[in-house]
């Protein structure tokens, strides 16, 4: 009796078992069934791609992507994205937005980095001027310029230092459009600025002109408090000489002294003798 008992026992969980994994399997299957109208492929990066590099079918490929969940700006297909640069680094399996690309026209390298209506401008630097070489690709400066007062003489010449730019972008240090990943410095002989036309000939006149400086900044700081020009005087104190009236074009004619009134002579007799004696006349 027992052992029926322990046959019948052992028969049920057997079957329970099988209900159990067959329910399992089949849960399994439809959680890990995607229908294929809710799956659509999104472009992505092979590897990291640096500023300026151009998309071909060695670095870029697809995945897939929920179709209900899409990306605004997301590219679709390799040939899409193919001949087009990045216009900002990109890591390994990042997706590739139109917002990161520049147009197909623009080419690769640096100038597909340059937005419309900006241009990309270099200035000589040395270790002092370039910050001891951390004026890197990517982070931001001010640009001061030192020189003459215009109309000021060679003997009482006076100097000035204005701050003539702020929040510039730094696009190249030398040929390199990349920080150093360890956030080394890059001693190089010219940095590239991005500025407007027209800050790119105040820049090239006050490179000809004058001596620049850059002023580092903390790349999210986005203030433009418009400093003051300093002046020597202000610096080093006032060693110029006394200003002069500038002429009024009508001619002065110094006056001559008054002439000294003549002398009054006075006859003198004394018995019979005469004399005659000059005194001033005051």
């Amino acid at each position: 009796m027992n052992k029926n008992r322990v046959i019948i026992g052992l028969f049920l969980a057997v079957v329970v078992a099988v209900l159990l994994s067959a329910y399992v399997y089949r849960a399994f299957q439809q959680a890990s069934a995607v229908r294929p109208s809710n799956v659509q492929k999104v472009v992505v990066a092979v590897t990291p791609l640096s500023l300026g590099t151009r998309l071909d079918s060695t670095n870029v490929r697809t995945i897939n992507w929920p179709g209900d969940s899409p990306v605004p700006g997301m590219l679709t297909t390799v040939e899409s994205a193919a001949g087009r640069a990045v216009i900002t680094p990109v890591v390994a399996n990042e997706m590739i937005l139109e917002s990161k690309l520049a147009p197909r026209e623009a080419g690769a390298g640096l100038p597909a980095t340059i937005p419309e209506g900006m241009r990309a401008i270099s200035v000589a630097v040395n270790e002092v001027i370039g910050v001891a070489g951390f004026v890197t690709p990517g982070t931001s400066v001010d640009v001061l310029v030192t020189g003459q007062i215009p109309g000021a003489t060679q003997s009482g010449a006076q100097y000035v230092t204005r701050t003539i730019l702020e929040n510039i972008r730094v696009l190249a240090a030398g040929q390199k459009s990349e920080q150093d990943k360890e956030g080394k410095p890059q001693t190089v002989p010219v940095v590239t600025l991005l500025v407007t036309p027209k800050d790119a000939g105040t820049l090239a006149m006050a490179s000809t002109e004058g001596k620049i400086q850059l002023a580092l900044r903390n790349t999210i700081d986005g203030q433009t408090p418009a400093p003051v020009p300093v002046l020597q005087a202000t610096v080093f104190g006032s060693g110029a000489p006394p200003p002069v009236a500038a002429p009024t074009g009508r001619r002065v004619v110094a006056q001559k002294p008054p002439a000294a009134p003549a002398p009054y002579t006075v006859e003198i007799i004394i018995g019979g003798k005469r004399e005659n004696k000059s005194f001033p006349n005051e």
